[in-house]
């Protein structure tokens, strides 16, 4: 098991997400940052799918009560291995009763810690990743313990990847949504010239921008979004689904962003600037 003596802000288990049941009104959720975590498991030589730890802001501390191997990386997070700064993107051996705390926050927004084999807490529709409406919890609290299975011995075929830059990118690549169309050229010289910022409503579910375009009276019935849609409300905001957002909406979608924008985006935060770039 691994003991949670702190849980820090915002710590949930995620894999890649809960696929095939969004007509039932199940959203993906797994990882925001699927950039991440598709390096982290590498390093780890893991399936593709295993589950890591999101940790959101401030993170945990936490116990291991198993040997096993780690590696951790995404937002710049200082991380400690009984009291020892260890690097981001290298894999570490750690032993029962190892215990690994993080520091300050530099820049980005989340950070994930990867273990051998990936966490172990139940499969919950096809995924391990946390979501509040079916699983036990939406986010990890202190004192929780989280299973993984004991790894003695492992040598990685690679030790340690350069640190990625995705932290510092500020244009998120889209393509044409469904309702694109619709949009004014107007609208779009400000949508594609302008810069926008992030706005005080931003989670696991949806990113809202402070700025506006134009107004609009589009009508249209409820249909399918994924995370990325970029919805426009009547007001002429601009809101971004995520990995938690709902399955269907009413808004026009005139854009949809492309993965590696989603993990740009999920390293944003309050007042971050961002603009657009159709792909």
């Amino acid at each position: 098991m691994l003991k949670f003596i702190k849980s820090g802000f915002f710590t949930t288990v995620q894999d890649l997400g809960r696929f095939n049941y969004r007509n039932k009104g199940v959203p993906v959720s797994g990882v925001m940052d699927s950039f991440t975590y598709a390096m982290l498991n590498m390093l780890l030589e893991n399936d593709k799918k295993a589950a890591v730890l999101e940790i959101t802001m401030t993170g945990p501390t936490l116990e291991f009560e198993l040997d096993t191997y780690i590696t951790v990386g995404g937002a710049e997070l200082s991380v400690s291995l009984n009291e020892k700064p260890i690097k981001h993107f290298k894999v570490h051996k750690v032993f029962a009763g190892d215990k690994l705390s993080f520091g300050k926050l530099e820049h980005g927004w989340r950070a994930y810690l990867a273990i051998k084999g990936g966490f172990k807490p139940p499969l919950v529709l096809g995924s391990r990743s946390y979501y509040k409406p079916l699983t036990i919890s939406s986010r990890i609290k202190d004192y929780d313990e989280i299973p993984y299975e004991e790894c003695k011995s492992f040598d990685p075929k690679i030790q340690e990847l350069k640190p990625h830059t995705l932290l510092k990118e500020t244009v998120l690549e889209v393509f044409e949504g469904p309702e694109y169309r619709l949009l004014t050229d107007q609208q779009l010289e400000v949508l594609f010239s302008g810069e926008f910022t992030v706005a005080k409503e931003n989670n696991r579910m949806a990113y809202q921008l402070n700025e506006a375009i134009d107004i609009h009276s589009i009508s249209m019935l409820t249909s399918a979004t994924l995370p990325g849609t970029i919805q426009l409300t009547p007001s002429g905001k601009l809101i971004i689904l995520m990995k938690d957002g709902q399955t269907t909406g009413g808004y026009p979608r005139i854009f949809q962003l492309s993965e590696k924008a989603i993990s740009i985006l999920s390293q944003k935060r309050y007042g971050d600037h961002l603009s657009f770039k159709l792909i």
